[in-house]
């Protein structure tokens, strides 16, 4: 599903003039016909707040009143059980995505039996996926597989997006990917290749910087998180007991 481009709704703090209708999804459906083009892009569930509908538009999570009148973004955080009720919401959309990519443009280091595997975007010239990837092997001693997606943060042309193409149009990914994660540069090589596609769904995934973890089911551990405490985190995911 491509994501949406909200910005002309202006969402923070909009009211969309209405008369009073009744509390039912196709009243929203109908305030949204006329802000998004295609319709077929929104799904409509019930909150735990009263009066308070989610709205997913594309690949975004925004909140309307039940009667359609009034839109509104931003984080719903239950306070008692500490949970992030929009990022669960993320969650499944971008579970949806992963679950379309091909493993086969994925630059992977880890055995194929490993406990645990996350989705890392990456930027090869980033210090804290450096870092990462210095510590690749406790990784492994910890029972996860590494599966890195492009994400040259400096944007499409850049030094460091030429230089992931080249990562992923090399004979020896994983080599050159080490040439690349050491500061060096690997051979410069072109080929049809996923890096401005990985690099388009992390931004509507709401990657923001590198490094970027999630994993297979859609859950987002952002920033450098080193080996033993990244396991403890899947371990918990795994267990049902919580966000990251």
């Amino acid at each position: 599903m491509k994501p949406i481009n909200l910005s002309g709704l202006a969402l923070a703090g909009v009211i969309l003039a209405a008369s009073a209708v009744a509390a039912d999804p196709a009243a929203i459906e109908e305030r949204l016909s006329a802000l998004v083009p295609d319709t077929s892009e929104v799904a409509i569930a019930e909150t735990p707040l009263p009066g308070i509908m989610e709205v997913r538009v594309g690949s975004d999570i925004i909140y309307m009143s039940d009667d359609g009148r009034y839109l509104f973004q931003g984080r719903v955080i239950d306070l008692e059980t500490q949970q992030d009720l929009t990022d669960a919401a993320m969650a499944d959309v971008r579970r949806e995505q992963i679950d379309e990519l091909e493993r086969s443009e994925f630059v992977t280091f880890g055995e194929d039996d490993a406990e645990y595997e996350v989705l890392v975007f990456t930027d090869p010239d980033c210090g804290f996926c450096q870092r990462l990837h210095e510590k690749m092997d406790e990784y492994h001693e910890a029972g996860i597989r590494i599966h890195y997606l492009a994400f040259p943060r400096a944007g499409e042309g850049s030094q460091t997006y030429n230089k992931m193409v080249s990562v992923w149009c090399a004979d020896d990914r994983q080599a050159a990917m080490d040439v690349a994660k050491s500061g060096g540069t690997p051979r410069a090589a072109t080929c049809p290749n996923p890096v401005l596609e990985q690099y388009q769904l992390g931004q509507s995934l709401g990657v923001t910087g590198t490094p970027s973890m999630m994993t297979f089911d859609g859950d987002m551990i952002p920033g450098y998180v080193p080996p033993d405490q990244l396991r403890q985190r899947l371990e918990t995911l795994a267990a049902g007991n919580g966000s990251p």
